[in-house]
């Protein structure tokens, strides 16, 4: 394997209007509570919650360019979503490699998208395999 259990990665994203509008424009979710901060805020929120799929897609760029090798491919992940991110939140990603299998060549990355309050918005972990 081209890393060792316990090597960890540091990235820093911000949500900006740029990737909202990107995301809504080509999935098309539109539902209020992404869309409209009076409605969000009627339900218990600061304003506009963003897509937490937007960090899915930061999870793939992490993948597909951080990682010291291009031949890995996402075999699962699982990712929630402890407390909500909106429009220009900086989240710091903290990746660390857990377990490997030589054998088959897998990995199992755990996760943390932290704020810049330092709460959790996004947990997981992500398992991929070497090509």
């Amino acid at each position: 394997m081209i890393f060792s259990a316990g090597d960890s990665f540091h990235e820093s994203f911000i949500v900006t209007e740029d990737v909202y509008n990107g995301f809504i424009r080509v999935f098309g979710d539109k539902n209020p509570l992404h869309t409209d901060a009076q409605f969000a805020i009627d339900k218990g929120f600061e304003g506009k919650v963003m897509h937490g799929n937007i960090l899915s897609g930061f999870l793939s760029y992490f993948v597909g360019e951080c990682l010291p090798s291009k031949d890995v491919i996402i075999h699962a992940q699982e990712i929630k979503f402890p407390n909500p991110v909106y429009m220009n939140d900086r989240l710091e990603f903290e990746a660390v490699i857990g377990e490997i299998s030589e054998a088959v060549e897998v990995a199992i990355i755990k996760f943390k998208f932290r704020n810049t309050l330092g709460k959790i918005v996004g947990k997981g972990e992500i398992q991929i395999g070497m090509l």
